[in-house]
């Protein structure tokens, strides 16, 4: 009761916003969505509310299409959520996945002068009292922030860049997400199948990760893990974080003067290399990965600089990914695997990555490995698609139904799309050429006798832990016993077939002995002669003969219908 009292204050308190976004999915096309869902008996949305009817421009938009318009017009909560979920082929079809990775942010900027006072309110300083320049015009614009070039007084004429949060996002972000929240109940609860996806903890993984990414701090110290990572490789350069004018709020950071790695045409005339530039940057990727797991998980176009003497500069650190050290033995064994065209390495590989033991199917899941490597065997390096291997590897694992964990697929979108960058600069790039290396050097790692000695001595130190722990464990588990507090819980499986022919011939012997006790009870009564009579014979023992007659009927046709006597 509880529970609903706080559902109906929450819709009545956003009660805006919810029939912004009723209006939005009616206007492209959802209405039925919004009627399945049964939003009308939770909402009150007034008499003069829109009517049922979609923009007829919608028609001509695919379903697909329809859904990001829908996000684009929702604004910044809805934009990051299906920026995030593009990155999970395993819950939604390739045709979405492709509309999801063209949002946009289409935010307006908000005023310097609102930037200003928000830097003086988290610093607790006048603007005069903390830069000697701070521009009022945005350099960027994004729907969570937006940066703004600046000097600081004490930082000796450098040019700065200060990331601050758009003023009443992280309101904006709690309204929706409580909406959204709400919204997958309903679909789990009303839309048949949908319980499958778990929207509601789909839902709740976008909450963790949107906070994490309106957080500055977390950003900070990705930033300063990231730099530390490359500190002795001069062919990165990553931004200088100053903390003592950093808050959750507010970013400030080095001021980068680069080239976008996209703007070929610019780096042709300075006097980089697109071809060193392509290569550095597959590396730089395929390192973060195999070497320190801890990757950039949005490596495109738009967040990578060029500076002098092809020097690579990453930017944007709020989405990272994290690879253990037992992901990337796998991965390394995938890669190897197809080098050596051994289908039973991959496909040995993919179950431990996926943490299952058993498939109905491995047989046939190695023989389409097999198949898939095949069809590059005779490829010659240079034209080989990473890309087009891994989407197909993706597709199998889904066809499998093979669990990854989520950071995997961010992996697998960040080795697509700089492959997608290093064939830009360079039409003879190959990306197999850069991984392969990475990958052998982890495999040649884990073999290595000094691996194997760290192994023995983590396994021995667990061992005992293990044997410190055994008595008090068996104390606590006599101690249960003893207080009647041990609970042990059985399950079987399989046994459902018997358990149902069971209940059938229990049910089938329950009825016979109804009815026998119905006919021998009705002959018993007749014999008796017991009023009221029809032509002197009881009408109570006429009613039971013929009521055990119809159910003697019913039991022998429900025998004659499942083929069993």
């Amino acid at each position: 009761m509880i529970r609903k009292i706080g559902l109906i204050s929450r819709t009545y308190r956003h009660i805006k916003r919810y029939r912004k976004i009723i209006t939005v999915l009616i206007k492209h096309g959802f209405g039925d969505l919004v009627n399945e869902t049964n939003l009308y008996k939770y909402i009150d949305l007034g008499k003069k509310f829109i009517p049922w009817k979609a923009d007829k421009k919608t028609e001509y938009l695919s379903r697909w299409e329809r859904i990001r318009k829908v996000l684009e017009e929702l604004g910044p909560t809805f934009i990051k959520f299906g920026q995030i979920m593009s990155n999970r082929p395993d819950l939604l079809p390739k045709e979405l996945i492709y509309e999801l990775e063209k949002l946009q942010d289409s935010v307006p900027q908000f005023s310097g002068e609102d930037a200003q006072k928000l830097v003086e309110d988290e610093l607790g300083k006048p603007i005069s009292e903390i830069f000697t320049r701070f521009e009022t015009s945005p350099i960027a614009s994004a729907s969570i922030s937006q940066v703004h070039r600046a000097e600081l007084i004490d930082g000796k004429g450098e040019e700065i860049a200060v990331k601050i949060q758009r003023p009443g996002i992280e309101h904006i972000i709690e309204v929706d997400l409580e909406i959204m929240l709400h919204f997958a109940t309903l679909i789990e609860r009303y839309i048949k199948g949908m319980d499958i996806l778990n929207p509601i903890n789909v839902i709740k993984e976008f909450e963790k990760s949107i906070k994490k990414e309106i957080d500055f701090t977390i950003e900070a110290i990705n930033i300063e893990r990231f730099s530390r990572n490359f500190q002795d490789d001069m062919t990165i350069y990553v931004p200088k974080v100053y903390r003592d004018y950093s808050t959750k709020k507010i970013l400030t950071m080095e001021y980068i003067d680069g080239i976008k790695v996209s703007n070929i045409d610019t780096i042709l005339k300075s006097d980089n290399d697109p071809k060193i530039i392509g290569s550095r940057s597959a590396d730089l990727v395929i390192k973060q990965i195999f070497e320190h797991g801890f990757f950039h998980a949005d490596p495109h176009p738009g967040n990578i600089l060029i500076l002098n003497n092809n020097t690579i500069c990453f930017l944007d650190f709020g989405m990272m990914g994290i690879c253990p050290p037992k992901y990337r033995e796998y991965l390394s064994s995938i890669i190897v695997g197809f080098v050596k065209k051994d289908a039973k390495i991959i496909t040995k590989a993919l179950m431990r990555f996926t943490r299952t033991d058993k498939i109905n199917e491995i047989d046939q899941l190695e023989y389409q490995i097999s198949e898939l490597i095949e069809q590059y065997s005779y490829i010659p390096l240079k034209n080989l698609d990473m890309g087009d291997c891994l989407n197909k590897l993706i597709k199998l694992i889904l066809e499998y139904k093979l669990k990854m964990p989520t950071d995997m697929y961010l992996l697998l979108k960040a080795l697509i799309t700089i492959e997608g960058v290093g064939r830009k600069l360079d039409p003879d790039f190959n990306a197999v050429k850069h991984v392969e290396p990475f990958a052998k050097k982890l495999l040649k790692e884990r073999m290595s006798p000094i691996k194997l000695l760290k192994d023995i001595h983590l396994s021995l130190i667990e061992f005992a832990i293990l044997l410190r722990d055994f008595p008090s464990e068996i104390k606590e588990i006599i101690t249960k016993i003893k207080h009647g507090e041990l609970n042990v819980k059985f399950e079987h499986k399989g046994l459902e077939p018997m358990l149902k022919t069971h209940s059938q011939i229990s049910n089938r012997i329950s009825f016979s002995i109804v009815l026998a006790s119905l006919i021998i009870g009705s002959s018993l009564i007749i014999l008796s002669g017991i009023p009221p009579k029809w032509n002197d014979i009881p009408i109570i023992g006429i009613i039971g003969f013929f009521g055990g007659g119809i159910m003697g009927f019913w039991l022998l046709i429900s025998i004659l219908r499942h083929g069993k006597m």
